[in-house]
């Protein structure tokens, strides 16, 4: 990615295109519409939403994160969490606010984007941990067989990994640490969640035509876990990179000669960028599934993908660079879905999150079972390090 890609003008570039899906766009989705127009108007919003807005604000989260970091002592995945688990973010709180304007009007489809705001958010979960975990997985199979492997095998064009000792950046021990640490405090807050919702929150009389049973995070156990969720971010809050690694940083960094002023107000760009691309979205996967018939849950994942591309991106450059900053990405994946967390406490707080009995228990199993798989991968990298002093 080139620097012109990566400042302000590129920035408001992204942004008209956000708008222009947001005001214009977004229009033909309504029913007066025949199908295949909005069927259309759903896969132009998806399509320049994932490829343009959300993969470019990616980029200028990756970018930003190193000036950042070195100039407010921060850590990086920290900064790189708050940019990358906003697009999920607000897609689960915009579904939320829709849920709660239609609560009077509609219940039974306020339900539905309230199923969209809980699959969106912890359904980003699962697949970015799981796809972090690979990214583990791979550089540990390439420190073992001392060897470059392709990130995904038979597909060169996704990048290769260089065993970690050719890597000019390595993470510290302390990052590792920081990582594990926070994947378990991810796990332990992810059951709570799961567990509050079977016991506190089943919802007696779910809408007429909802099968099986239905589950809240009620406001409470919302509150609860957006305090947890805080003070573990503000814990793990201060970078732990070492003093040799930050001079190689100040060396390489992109945005080193633009202020401060510059660099914060290009991300306030991306963010209002990713907040109307989020509602136009939202609104395009109710649709998706209005149309096609798919239940709701499995759209609201779909948009939970889509939400986490950025973290996907930004893991999977670290990862393939070998001038990339893998401490950086094993540390922000696990805060980015921490950040994610906090996010469907907002939603609980406001009072729009619901999920059914089988996709509830589904989505929390596969949510703990890939950042177990994450925290023994982490955990082997670490090892690595220890047997090679």
């Amino acid at each position: 990615m080139k620097i012109y890609k990566t400042g302000l003008i590129y920035t408001l570039i992204l942004l008209l295109i956000a708008f222009i899906l947001r005001f214009f766009i977004m229009n033909f989705l309504e029913p007066e519409y025949n199908v295949w127009l909005r069927l259309f108007a759903v896969l132009v919003i998806l399509g320049f939403g994932i490829v343009f807005v959300i993969k470019g604000c990616a980029d200028i989260i990756e970018k930003t994160t190193e000036t950042l970091s070195e100039r407010t002592k921060l850590a990086g995945g920290l900064l790189q969490s708050f940019g990358t688990a906003f697009p999920d973010m607000v897609l689960g709180i915009v579904a939320a606010l829709i849920s709660l304007r239609l609560r009077s009007i509609d219940y039974a489809q306020a339900i539905n984007y309230a199923i969209i705001a809980a699959a969106t958010t912890f359904g980003s979960n699962f697949f970015n941990i799981a796809y972090s975990a690979w990214c583990i997985f791979r550089q540990n199979l390439a420190n073992l067989k001392n060897k470059s492997l392709l990130m995904i095998p038979w597909l060169e064009k996704a990048g290769s990994l260089k065993p970690i000792k050719e890597h000019i950046r390595k993470p510290s021990l302390a990052e590792l640490d920081t990582s594990i640490n926070v994947s378990t405090s991810l796990t332990v807050l992810t059951a709570i969640v799961a567990l509050s919702m079977v016991i506190f929150g089943q919802i007696k009389n779910p809408p007429l035509g909802f099968k099986g049973d239905l589950y809240q995070l009620i406001r409470p156990v919302g509150f609860v876990i957006f305090i947890l969720g805080t003070f573990i971010l503000f814990y793990f809050r201060e970078t732990k990179r070492s003093a040799i690694e930050k001079e190689i940083i100040e060396e390489e960094k992109l945005f080193g000669k633009k202020s401060n002023l510059y660099i914060w107000f290009t991300l306030l760009i991306a963010g209002i960028t990713i907040l109307l691309a989020a509602e136009s979205m939202v609104h395009a996967i109710e649709v998706l599934s209005t149309i096609t018939s798919i239940p709701y849950v499995i759209t609201g994942v779909l948009a939970g993908i889509i939400g986490c591309l950025g973290e996907v991106i930004v893991i999977h450059n670290f990862s393939v660079n070998p001038n990339g900053r893998i401490g950086d990405a094993v540390v922000g994946v696990a805060m980015d879905n921490i950040v994610t967390i906090i996010g469907a406490s907002i939603v609980a707080i406001i009072g729009g999150i619901f999920l059914g009995g089988n996709s509830l228990i589904l989505i929390f199993v596969i949510i703990l079972t890939s950042n177990t798989i994450l925290i023994w991968q982490i955990s082997k990298l670490k090892n690595y390090f220890l047997e090679n002093k």
